[in-house]
């Protein structure tokens, strides 16, 4: 949940009630300036004062769609604080606009499931840490490879039990996904002080996900988080071990030497422009890849001993297999072994019949197979070391593609827009058209919005590569004009088909500024926060439905009215039909029935008696 927070000025200092329980919260604002937080516990207790974001380019790659949602925003780290209803704020400097997003991730008692795949480490699947996989905005995208590992820390709390670890997860991920406007969570592997190890973005453990975890240097890398601040504490010995054991595993799966570099082309950020090289350790820390600090002075000065552990554990392996040159020429083979053994490169036909074969002994793998009259159809190759190297594999040649199923069967199903008026009016509520449909095959996919007139005037993404699943995204209003809208999604599928399909909304900012008199309501006869005033602006006459609700459910009736444009005012008295209102957290409503159709508005407080 969202909500701006008031700034006063170049250095403010204020505090806020939130709107409900949370348990981690992150902040975006607009400027120069700087920010810090502490957050208030159920327990009575202040924390101490922390800057909002000391991870700054934990990122998507720019030009990227993910990238742009929050285009403007500075986007704060997510910080795992533990049960608390407060928050109070420091700005300095040149701060325009702050927003904190309250995200509550509750602990569950449910124990957590391992799945350890042949060779792999134990790791805490999506399903099981209780991803969201409702909330993904897109398909998963992959690099040709995988070439290096970057380490980070989430720079959050290092106070938290076990138990907690799948909630902190859970938690980034919301964060991620509805505060930044992610696709999913930004990382691939998450590990916790006590040595558990958690799946983070989909698309495969084993496959070369791109995440969103270091701008500029996502597409190509593995991102491996350490939940915690590791600035001056020192890593765990389980988180450690767990750390070594998840690289060791993911550099072998990508044949990648841990104590090799490499030099790389950055695809973007404040440190290193696009386009510049930059020379990378296999196992590097964030703070490699662009101004930060990431992982912390205290888990950085442990990378070369982490990457001479794992490279000194799993032996033997196999090492930068590639296939240089293509069908109806020399292909050769080429790999390296950690320790000398007899190697084996076959290569198989699309029937899987053996087509050329080489072998060797030594450290050094090369052979070349003549495919000079070879120059059509899909090969695969292995390069092979024995029983106990990982052995590498790859394709040659492109496959046909399959026939197209029968026509019948549509490639795109079932779009909604919801809710079906938005509201942009900066209550967390409607603010922004959220977008579902479902893809029976992987397509590339384009979504437009036309105005009344039929004309583009938004395009939320275009050709965008997505698989067969339910699909979600969610597009910020803030750039339209009040009126009515068309959302067409149109999908060109790789098995040939293609679909189309349209659905309406509307923007209607009818009411704006929404405010209450006070955030705690004290109906005690004192004369002070006896009574609850609301006021809001209104931009054309309307008719309108004030009322007080509690978990959805109405409470208490204020007004039912038509209302001229301009400031309007109300007043609750505390009081229900049944009697005065109990101590709680309320919602007051507003029901607004604009030109486009009714929008909802609301704003928390509290009773307290």
């Amino acid at each position: 949940m969202a909500r701006d927070l008031p700034v006063g000025g170049a250095r403010t200092t204020a505090g806020a009630t939130a709107p409900s329980v949370f348990d981690l919260v992150g902040f975006h604002w607009q400027g120069a300036g700087t920010v810090l937080f502490r957050t208030h516990a159920l327990t009575g207790r202040w924390s101490s004062w922390r800057p909002v974001a000391p991870e700054a380019e934990d990122l998507p790659d720019p030009g990227s769609r993910e990238g742009s949602l929050r285009r403007g925003w500075r986007l704060g780290s997510p910080y795992w604080v533990g049960a608390s209803d407060r928050v109070a704020y420091r700005v300095v400097g040149d701060v325009r606009r702050l927003r904190a997003w309250y995200v509550w991730s509750p602990v569950e008692r449910t124990p957590l499931r391992t799945t350890a795949m042949t060779g792999t480490p134990k790791i805490v699947l999506r399903r099981a840490w209780g991803a969201n996989e409702e909330i993904t905005r897109g398909a998963p995208r992959y690099a040709r490879a995988v070439s290096f590992a970057v380490v980070h820390h989430t720079a959050g709390s290092n106070a938290y039990t076990r138990s907690q670890s799948a909630a902190i997860v859970r938690g980034i991920e919301l964060y991620h996904v509805r505060g930044n406007g992610w696709n999913d969570i930004g990382y691939n592997f998450l590990v916790d002080k006590y040595g558990q190890v958690f799946e983070g973005r989909a698309g495969g453990i084993e496959r070369n996900v791109i995440g969103a975890h270091a701008q500029g240097f996502n597409t190509g890398s593995t991102g491996i988080a350490v939940i915690g601040n590791y600035s001056a504490a020192r890593i765990s010995a389980a988180a450690m071990q767990a750390l070594v054991g998840l690289l060791t595993w993911r550099l072998d799966v990508a044949h990648v030497d841990p104590l090799s570099t490499l030099s790389w082309r950055s695809g973007g950020n404040p440190r290193y422009p696009a386009g510049r090289a930059v020379t990378l350790r296999a196992i590097s820390g964030h703070r490699d890849t662009g101004p930060t600090s990431c992982p912390g002075a205290a888990l950085y000065s442990k990378l070369p001993g982490i990457a001479r552990q794992v490279a000194a554990t799993g032996l033997p392996k196999l090492y930068a297999p590639q296939a240089l040159g293509g069908l109806g020429g020399q292909i050769r083979f080429t790999a390296r072994l950690s320790t000398p053994a007899a190697w084996t490169v076959t290569v198989k036909g699309a029937s899987g019949a053996v087509v050329a074969r080489g072998r060797g002994t030594g450290t050094a793998v090369s052979w070349t197979w003549n495919a000079a009259r070879t120059t059509s159809g899909s090969y695969t190759w292995t390069i092979e070391a024995g029983p106990q190297t990982r052995p590498a594999s790859g394709t040659i040649g492109k496959a046909p593609p399959p026939p197209p199923p029968p026509a019948s069967s549509p490639i795109l199903t079932g779009l909604v827009v919801t809710p079906p008026v938005v509201s942009p009016d900066g209550d967390g509520i409607d603010d922004a058209p959220a977008a579902s449909y479902t893809l029976t095959a992987r397509a590339s996919v384009t979504a437009t919005v036309l105005d009344a007139t039929g004309t583009a005037v938004a395009t939320p993404f275009a050709a965008q590569l997505q698989g067969a699943r339910r699909q979600t995204f969610t597009y910020p209003a803030d750039g339209l004009a009040d009126g009515s809208y068309t959302l067409v999604v149109s999908a060109a599928g790789e098995d040939g088909r293609a679909g189309r399909l349209t659905a309406p909304f509307a923007v209607d900012r009818t009411l704006t500024g929404l405010a209450l008199s006070t955030s705690t309501l004290t109906p005690n006869g004192d004369g002070v926060d006896d009574s609850l005033g609301l006021s809001f602006t209104l931009a054309s006459p309307a008719n309108v439905v004030v009322q007080i609700e509690q978990a959805g459910a109405v409470v208490a009736p204020v007004a039912t009215e038509s209302l001229p444009a301009g400031a309007a005012q109300l007043t609750w008295d505390g009081t229900t039909p049944s009697g005065p209102a109990p101590a709680g957290t309320y919602d007051a409503v507003v029901l607004v029935d604009g030109p486009f159709g009714r929008t909802r508005h609301a704003v928390s407080f509290t009773v307290a008696r």
